[in-house]
Order: structure tokens, then C-alpha cells, then sequence
């Protein structure tokens, strides 16, 4: 899988509330849900690419369609 950006919480946030997830809980991380797929989103100030690809695989996202949403 191609590298993603490293990006802060809010944006990650931001472009999952896009694609219809909403949050369900907040703590030391951020539980986003869809009704079929719960996304565990750390409070971190810049989540890591490596993060940020496997976030976007488990909401069935590739690459490029991630980087459009951003």
C-alpha cells in the first residue's frame, strides 16, 4: 500500500464523518461507526502514515480515494 499522509486527529475525524462514520465515544481515542464498521482513531496530534493506511483499509478506502477526501 502506497505511504499516506501523517495527519492530526480532527482531519482524520473530518474525512470519516464524510464517508457516513459517526462518532460513538470519546476518550483517549476517538470510536468512529458506520453501523457495519467501528474505526479506533488515536487523540494523537499527528497520527502516523502507517496508522492512518491501515484506518483507511479498514474503512475500505484506498490510497488515492483517502487523499481525495483530505
Amino acid at each position: 500500500m502506497p505511504k499516506l499522509p501523517g495527519i492530526s486527529h480532527a482531519q482524520a475525524v473530518r474525512v470519516f464523518a464524510k464517508l457516513g462514520f459517526r462518532v460513538a465515544r470519546e476518550g483517549k481515542h476517538t470510536i468512529m461507526s458506520n453501523g457495519r464498521v467501528r474505526l479506533t482513531i488515536p487523540r494523537h496530534n499527528r497520527i502516523d502514515a502507517f496508522t492512518m493506511a491501515g484506518l483507511a483499509q479498514d474503512a475500505g478506502l484506498t490510497p488515492n480515494q483517502f487523499r481525495e477526501l483530505l
